[in-house]
């Protein structure tokens, strides 16, 4: 979302792109890049190669007042308008270069191990287990997953046939059952269930939820912008309650709506036209308003599968993959 809007925007104002590294990683292409390295070339793209006409200052931003952004650095930018876009928590590294080379680590594992066990059963964990499960079918794939449904933000019709395709590809899914991880051993490579199993499993991937990237908000001017998930509170425009010039966008907002790349995006696009208004002089009832999307969820399985929930209907399989497909192809 934020580097959508720092490329629509970046000839219409002074735009100043604020990030902890060198690149932006199309979100939905990440798990594909763990079981084929090459394809992350075309996935992780540098804010300098769309941001032609703007500043990109790589760092982490620590604070915010009403008017000033303050990196890590000791930086200070000041600002007339200003977009939050912090997302959820990811610890990625700095440089392009560093994630190809954890992709490429990430792959050699996956090839190294007879046993997989990824524990989390939302998007993230069912996604790689089908990545893993096509692309290595003589893998031992285990998906544990506390729930007693997999993918709980979506309908149990869906899910109930998400997990179907899972186990005819031969992936073990073990649900209402977690994994104690202060209780395991990582050198033994040996993991207690909740039930009281022991898995043997070469490698671990672990794809439970991430925190709101709303830490660093806490100590701040909008701590009380906050919602107790977190998030930040925004009008029907886009901006911050009780704040004129600030706007946020993405997974950091309390829009009572799934948080997925697609929704991300159409937050971008208004925000950034609302901001061409305020800009231009306009009045504010020219600003566009956002409603909630109703809910519609892809989920890929594997290169060519999908499962996909729509407000009529639910799909699984070719068709709803080729949509999916779509957004594969980086450009």
């Amino acid at each position: 979302a934020g580097s959508l809007i720092a490329k629509s925007l970046q000839f219409h104002a002074d735009v100043t792109l604020i990030d902890p590294k060198e690149y932006f990683e199309i979100p939905w292409a990440s798990l594909r890049s763990m079981v084929e390295p090459s394809f992350a070339e075309r996935s992780l793209i540098y804010h300098k190669d769309y941001l032609t006409n703007g500043r990109l200052v790589v760092s982490k931003a620590i604070s915010i007042s009403n008017s000033q952004v303050l990196t890590a650095e000791g930086r200070l930018f000041t600002f007339e308008y200003l977009v939050i876009a912090t997302g959820h928590n990811d610890d990625f590294p700095k440089t392009r270069s560093e994630r190809l080379k954890e992709f490429k680590i990430e792959n050699e594992e996956i090839r190294a191990a007879n046993t997989i066990l990824i524990v989390g059963g939302g998007p993230t964990g069912v996604e790689l287990a089908a990545e893993i499960a096509v692309d290595f079918p003589e893998k031992r794939v285990i998906l544990v997953h506390s729930g007693s449904r997999l993918l709980e933000f979506i309908g149990p019709k869906a899910a109930n046939r998400t997990l179907d395709w899972l186990k005819s590809k031969r992936v073990e899914v073990k649900l209402q059952c977690s994994v104690d991880l202060n209780e395991s051993s990582y050198e033994t490579k040996t993991y207690v269930t909740s039930s009281g199993e022991t898995i043997k499993a070469d490698c671990l991937f672990v794809c439970t939820g991430k925190p709101t990237g709303s830490a660093w908000l806490k100590e701040t001017a909008f701590k009380d912008s906050l919602d107790s998930f977190g998030r930040l509170k925004v009008d029907e425009n886009f901006r911050v309650k009780g704040h004129t010039n600030v706007f946020a966008v993405g997974d950091i907002t309390d829009v009572k709506e799934s948080k997925q790349g697609y929704l991300a995006q159409k937050h971008a696009l208004m925000a950034a036209k609302n901001l061409k208004v305020l800009m231009s002089g306009e009045k504010e009832t020219k600003m566009a308003s956002y409603k909630p999307q109703t809910i519609k969820v892809i989920v890929s399985l594997g290169r060519r599968d999908a499962a996909a929930q729509y407000p009529w209907t639910t799909l699984i399989g070719r068709v709803p993959g080729l949509n999916q497909s779509k957004g594969f192809i980086c450009r």
